[in-house]
């Protein structure tokens, strides 16, 4: 089985400082070096520091992630945006979370180098994870019917109330206010 990386073995403190660095990339490799070894002294007379490459490699594979997760919520906002979807916007947080995990999960798995892996294994992890994904993608076109069912029961429900009151004597203006208030439960 192949080594973990230098920054994995890294207290979390300094792995954090290190991610958030190469996140932000105000730095380069070299500054990033030099910043470790001031603030990190301990760390850096014990050898333990990553290297110039150690954090180039690592903040390659960051920089994948982050611009997965980039391109995967623009997607959803875009998404969102053309399907004029504005309910549970909890769940769809939710949903949108676990997606992201499980895209994490597979581009771990892919860039995983061990040698020693037992392809068996990858192809079952991969069919676990698809099996997941099929079902969070049922639950998320559950919930889009769900509320286009709702907001469609609102409106025929508040048509129906304001046929109701006009023909029973009510104002137009007191028809108006409870069709309104019924449509507001749904939007």
């Amino acid at each position: 089985m192949g080594r973990k990386s230098t920054i994995a073995r890294l207290p979390l403190e300094v792995k954090a400082y290190i991610e958030a660095m190469l996140a932000t990339g105000a730095q380069t490799l070299d500054e990033l070096i030099a910043d470790l070894q001031a603030r990190y002294p301990a760390e850096s007379h014990g050898g333990i520091l990553p290297s110039r490459s150690a954090l180039h490699r690592y903040g390659s594979k960051l920089d994948r992630r982050l611009s997965a997760i980039k391109a995967s919520t623009e997607a959803a906002k875009l998404i969102q945006a053309q399907a004029g979807d504005d309910q549970d916007a909890r769940s769809e947080a939710l949903t949108a979370l676990v997606q992201t995990e499980l895209f994490e999960a597979i581009l771990s798995l892919q860039e995983a180098d061990d040698p020693d892996a037992d392809p068996g294994d990858r192809v079952d992890m991969l069919s676990k994870a698809a099996r997941n994904i099929a079902t969070l993608t049922r639950s998320s076109i559950g919930l889009k019917q769900f509320q286009t069912q709702a907001r469609a029961r609102a409106k025929a429900a508040a048509e129906t109330v304001d046929k109701i009151a006009k023909s029973g004597g009510l104002s137009g203006d007191a028809a108006e206010q409870i069709r309104r208030e019924i449509l507001g439960i749904a939007a």
